[in-house]
């Protein structure tokens, strides 16, 4: 029976299994997203998380623990310098699996796993919607309202300047057309 045992063995022995984590999870630092099986993504989130979790306090200690998982030293660094400086405010969660659909070669379920602060096109909508949740249809309607309002002014000041130049234009012009006439 398997119970208490949460673990997904992935079909391989201990040795190689860790080796497969280490191997994605500084592939993952490294490029801030990767693709591979369901099961690979849920098992390196679990993996990955807590090594996140203490980067955030960035002392010796930790370093030297999280380079004893990664046994990377470059991810390492770039863990503790790029990633933890910008999910330092994040509670946690700082993963997201993407589901892509089924591989060709044996039908496996493929994912695609990435850092959430490192996504720019899901930031660039969280703040659109901002934006928009701000606006409410009656004051856009004012603000319209008010802009052709400015638009009308604008223009009937601009008639009125001209209007008023052009009298003034007239009387040169019939000055010289006297001393033609003459």
């Amino acid at each position: 029976m398997r119970h208490g045992n949460k673990i997904n063995h992935l079909g391989r022995k201990y040795g190689h299994r860790a080796a497969l984590l280490k191997n994605l999870s500084s592939a993952l630092f490294m490029h801030k997203r990767i693709e591979t099986t369901v099961a690979k993504a849920k098992e390196l989130r679990g993996y990955v998380e807590p090594l996140i979790t203490k980067a955030k306090t960035n002392t010796t200690h930790s370093r030297r623990d999280v380079f004893s998982y990664l046994q990377d030293k470059f991810a390492t660094q770039e863990l503790f310098e790029v990633i933890a400086a910008k999910v330092g405010e994040r509670p946690g969660g700082y993963t997201r699996i993407v589901r892509l659909g089924t591989r060709l070669g044996d039908a496996a379920e493929m994912a695609m796993i990435e850092l959430v602060d490192f996504n720019e096109t899901y930031q660039t909508k969280t703040a659109k919607s901002e934006e928009s949740k701000k606006k409410t249809r009656r004051s856009g309607a004012a603000k319209k309202k008010a802009e052709d309002v400015a638009v009308v002014e604008d223009v009937k000041a601009e008639e009125v300047s001209a209007a008023q130049e052009a009298p003034a234009a007239e009387p040169e012009a019939t000055q010289s057309e006297e001393k033609t006439e003459e």
